[in-house]
C-alpha cells in the first residue's frame, strides 16, 4: 500500500517585532487575539501611540495630595548617587504630610501611589482599554511621578504589567535574555537586581505603552519630570492559592510560580470565570487530587474548588473592605426604591466575578458567594452602575441585591428629583 507523505506547514523563522505602532482600530498594534497568542506572558512589546492623543487625567499635585490620605498606599523612593559604588536607596512609606514634599531633593526621587483607579474615575476609565482581558485579572493602576533622574532601580515583577507614559518622557531599558541573572541586592530595602545588562532601550512619550510579561528585568528613568501609569495584573502565587485553600502556608513554594494564562483568548463576558480558567487553577494545584465524579475518597470536589476560587480571587490583594450599611434595607424601602427607578453603584473596592452553575450562576463579590440568575451575574459583572429595574425581577435576585447593598458592596443612589430611596 502506497503511503501518502504529508507536507508540514513551513515554520516561520521571522522574529516577532518588539516595537509596533498602534492604529485607531488596533490600539495594541495588532488584533487582541494575536497579542494574547504571541506576546501575553511570553514576550515584551512596545506599543507606540497605544493611547492616541493621551490627556493626563491626574495632575502631579493631585497625586501628591492623594499620597497624604490616610488610606492611600503611597511610597517615595530616593536614589542617592555614589561616585565609586552602587547607588544607595531610601524608601519612605505614606501617608505623607504636605511639608514632606518640600524637603525632597530636586532630582532623583519618585512618588508611587497604588490603586489610584479606586480613587479617581478618570483613571478607572483607562481600564476600558484592557477589556480584552478578564476583569478579575486586573489588579490596579499605580501612578508614579518622578523628577529628573527619578527611578525605583532595576527590578523584575512577577506579574504582567502595562507601563503607560502619561506625562513627560521616561527612558526604559529591559533585559530580554531569558537567562538573565535575577539575584537581588542584599544591602537595600527594595528588591533591586544585583546585575542588570539591558538589551533594549527606548524613550517613551505620552500615550506610548510598554508591555512586560512576568520576570523581565527592567529599569525606567525619568527624563525631566514625568508620570507613568502602571496597569498591573493579579497573579496569585501557588503558595497563596494553596494557603488560602487548605488554610495553611506553603512556604517552600517559589513566589515566581504563579497563576498563568498564556493561552488566554479575548474575554467574552465581563467578570466570568470560565471553564478554561478553572482548568488553569487546577493545573496550578498539582499537589491536590481531584475527584472526577465528586465522590472519590480523598479527592477534592471540583465544585468546591470552583466556589473557593471565586471567593479567593475576589478578595485577593484587596487593600480595603466595604463597610456594612448601618441601616439595612427593609422590604418597604426596597419596594419603594424599585418604584422610584433607583440605581445602585458598586463600591470600587469590591471585586466581582461569577461562574455558570447549571442554568443559573454563582456571583462572587469581595469573597462572598451568592446563587443567582445568569442574567444578574452578567449585569453585575459588566456594569459598575445600573438601575434596579435592569435586574431580573425574581425574588432570589432581589434578595441578592439587598444583601449586596446591606453589606456595603453597592450604594443605593438617590433618585433624581426625589427623596432618599431608603
Amino acid at each position: 500500500m502506497k503511503r501518502t507523505m504529508q507536507r508540514r506547514a513551513p515554520v516561520s523563522t521571522t522574529a516577532l517585532p518588539i516595537e509596533v505602532h498602534a492604529r485607531a482600530s488596533q490600539p495594541l498594534g495588532m488584533p487582541a487575539a494575536r497579542f494574547l497568542r504571541d506576546y501575553w506572558q511570553k514576550h515584551p512589546l512596545l506599543i507606540r501611540g497605544a493611547f492616541a492623543n493621551f490627556k493626563n487625567p491626574v495632575e502631579p499635585n493631585d497625586l501628591a495630595g492623594l499620597a497624604c490620605e490616610e488610606l492611600a498606599l503611597a511610597r517615595i523612593v530616593i536614589e542617592k548617587k555614589a561616585r565609586a559604588a552602587q547607588s544607595q536607596w531610601e524608601l519612605r512609606t505614606g501617608p505623607f504630610a504636605e511639608a514632606d514634599f518640600g524637603k525632597l531633593p530636586k532630582t532623583h526621587w519618585t512618588l508611587l501611589v497604588q490603586d489610584v483607579d479606586k480613587w479617581d474615575a478618570d483613571v478607572a476609565a483607562l481600564l476600558g482599554h484592557f477589556a480584552f482581558l478578564p476583569s478579575w485579572r486586573i489588579d490596579d493602576v499605580m501612578i508614579s511621578y518622578a523628577e529628573d533622574g527619578g527611578s525605583v532601580g532595576a527590578h523584575v515583577d512577577q506579574y504582567d504589567v502595562f507601563l503607560l507614559q502619561g506625562l513627560g518622557q521616561r527612558r526604559w531599558e529591559i533585559d530580554g535574555n531569558p537567562h538573565a541573572p535575577k539575584a537581588f541586592r542584599d544591602d537595600v530595602e527594595l528588591k533591586l537586581l544585583r546585575e542588570f545588562t539591558p538589551t533594549h532601550e527606548w524613550v517613551l512619550e505620552p500615550g506610548d505603552m510598554l508591555y512586560l510579561p512576568p520576570g523581565v528585568p527592567h529599569h525606567g528613568v525619568a527624563l525631566g519630570a514625568c508620570m507613568t501609569y502602571s496597569v498591573g495584573m493579579r497573579a496569585p502565587s501557588q503558595g497563596e492559592l494553596l494557603g488560602d485553600f487548605v488554610d495553611h502556608l506553603a512556604e517552600a513554594l517559589p513566589e515566581e510560580a504563579r497563576y498563568g494564562d498564556a493561552d488566554l483568548e479575548p474575554a467574552r463576558q465581563a467578570g466570568e470565570i470560565d471553564d478554561a480558567a478553572i482548568e488553569r487553577v487546577t493545573a496550578a494545584l498539582p499537589w491536590l487530587r481531584f475527584a472526577t465524579d465528586g465522590s472519590a475518597p480523598g479527592g477534592v470536589d471540583p465544585a468546591a474548588l470552583r466556589t473557593w476560587f471565586g471567593q479567593f480571587i475576589t478578595r485577593y490583594r484587596s487593600a480595603h473592605a466595604a463597610q456594612p450599611n448601618p441601616r439595612p434595607l427593609t422590604d418597604a424601602a426596597f419596594t419603594r426604591a424599585l418604584a422610584q427607578d433607583a440605581r445602585v453603584r458598586r463600591n470600587p473596592w469590591s471585586r466581582v466575578a461569577w461562574l455558570r452553575e447549571g442554568r443559573g450562576a454563582r456571583l462572587f463579590v469581595a469573597g462572598e458567594a451568592h446563587a443567582c440568575s445568569l442574567r444578574l451575574a452578567q449585569l453585575v459583572g459588566a456594569e459598575a452602575e445600573f438601575a434596579l429595574t435592569d435586574a431580573p425581577a425574581a425574588a432570589r435576585d432581589h434578595a441578592v441585591l439587598r444583601a449586596l447593598v446591606d453589606a456595603g458592596h453597592f450604594a443605593l443612589l438617590r433618585p433624581r428629583g426625589r427623596g432618599r430611596a431608603a
